[in-house]
């Protein structure tokens, strides 16, 4: 793109003003935790009953791509600790084009996955109302389900985390006590045949696995919010880290429990199984709708989250002219607001239509955001894998060929997650990321730029690449 200036150091203001965050390592931890564990978790056991126990193999194969996803990210930050998360990293690696590309992919990832979110959620809200599943209520409840968390964003970062804070407590205390105590109470019976696909026990684990995924979308969020972190190169990746690894501790007995607790004909049709499997531990009703509250204040909770990021993704891109203008500023509230709204009003087209259009509206959407998250995940898996090849001779062998291991390790697992995703989920998804090209061609132009990208500072240092170094 000869031509083309040198964006001025003001246009990458979290890249490299990454100390002025908010959020200390609680809060960060908090985000990431809550992000994770919304109402995918409480709505996941319904899902993968189709297939059976064998979609406990895939939890757990998804359990170690996704912590190591969280070190290839804890490695990411502190090489680049600003806002944007894989969208910086693809860029910084790969170039403007991949990433915008991620950026893009992300996005959609964010709000279609607000849609997921918040189909879970009404399951939850409909164990107390709308009882017998109203199609033109469920929608009514799901937009407000959206625009509370948008408006509690709108009011600026203090109240986002004193909702993350609270939310992250209230929603661990029923998923801790199904993980382990709910365990005493399994029966065998209920899990019905190991692999109720019907199909190959190598396609029933790779088409679990990706629904699976949906549950750990999320670990990367304290790396797209960087720049609201304080010391993000320290915070950051500990919050990571540690926040995947409490989820999947939940994640996997929690699951196990509903399995063994809920027989398979009912857990196929149930709309709220945590609820369920409680019901059974204890007989009647209050254990069940003791567990429905918590789903609520969780969902409640990792939509508040997710909202945020929605905004922070297109914000990162557009400091550096890879999305529109408007989705650079914060408002007077210090939020990304226009990112916001824009993604909230998304969301709920997307619900609206999934509410009309598909038969299995969670699995659906699930599936959308998934393929759409694996490959921000693919291109931060093959970013860290390229500074490891071309400035590892840096580290010791050791801790190189681990580095080396780990990053492979995330990349294979990004590939596995993107063949389970099936057809359909392909198609809608490649749809909607191929719908970025024409949008990239215009912002492109509008620019007047052409030719080669210029060479820019590096994201986190700000200093000019030598002659010879990438781009």
């Amino acid at each position: 793109m000869s031509g083309a200036s040198v964006p001025p150091a003001s246009a990458e203001p979290k890249q490299v003003e990454a100390q002025r965050g908010s959020f200390g390592l609680g809060t960060a931890s908090a985000l990431v935790v809550g992000s994770v564990i919304g109402t995918g978790v409480f709505a996941l056991p319904s899902a993968l009953a189709g297939f059976g126990p064998i979609s406990l193999v895939a939890f757990a194969l998804v359990t170690v791509g996704a912590l190591a996803l969280a070190f290839t990210y804890q490695a990411l930050t502190k090489r680049i600790p600003g806002s944007g998360g894989p969208y910086l990293y693809a860029r910084d690696a790969f170039g403007d084009f991949a990433g915008f590309v991620n950026a893009w992919s992300y996005w959609i990832t964010a709000w279609a996955g607000n849609a997921a979110i918040v189909v879970a959620w009404v399951g939850y809200v409909e164990v107390f109302w709308n009882t017998s599943h109203d199609k033109g209520w469920s929608i009514v409840i799901a937009l407000v389900g959206l625009w509370i968390p948008a408006a509690v964003n709108l009011s600026g970062l203090r109240g986002i985390a004193v909702i993350q804070g609270l939310t992250t407590v209230l929603k661990f205390i029923p998923l801790i006590f199904m993980a382990t105590a709910g365990l005493l109470f399994i029966k065998s019976a209920n899990f019905g045949a190991f692999n109720a696909s019907g199909g190959s026990a190598m396609g029933a684990i790779s088409a679990a696995g990706a629904i699976a995924l949906f549950s750990y979308i999320g670990i990367e969020t304290a790396s797209v919010a960087a720049g609201r972190v304080r010391n993000p190169g320290r915070n950051v990746g500990r919050a990571t880290v540690l926040g995947t690894a409490a989820c999947a501790l939940v994640y996997i007995l929690g699951t196990l429990t509903v399995f063994g607790t809920v027989s398979h004909g009912a857990l196929l049709t149930s709309t709220a199984p945590f609820t369920d499997s409680a019901n059974a531990i204890f007989g009647g009703h209050w254990a069940g709708d003791a567990v429905a509250v918590a789903a609520i204040i969780s969902g409640a909770g990792a939509l508040v989250g997710w909202t945020l990021v929605v905004g922070e993704m297109p914000q990162a891109a557009a400091a550096d002219g890879l999305f529109p203008r408007r989705f650079a500023a914060d408002s007077r509230m210090g939020v990304p607001a226009f990112g916001i709204v824009i993604g909230t009003v998304l969301a709920s087209a997307l619900t609206i239509v999934s509410y009309t259009s598909f038969a299995t509206v969670f699995t659906t959407v699930v599936l959308l955001s998934v393929l759409t998250a694996v490959i921000p995940y693919l291109f931060s898996a093959a970013a860290q894998l390229y500074w490891l090849m071309t400035e590892g001779r840096r580290i010791r062998a050791g801790h190189l060929a681990r580095d080396i291991g780990v990053a492979a390790v995330a990349l294979l697992f990004s590939f596995w997650a993107l063949a389970g995703s099936g057809y359909q989920a392909v198609y809608y998804g490649l749809f909607c990321l191929l719908l970025g090209v024409p949008f990239y061609i215009w912002l492109k132009a509008g620019r007047g730029e052409y030719g080669e990208t210029p060479v820019r500072p590096h994201l986190a240092t700000g200093i000019l690449p030598t002659e010879g170094a990438h781009r």
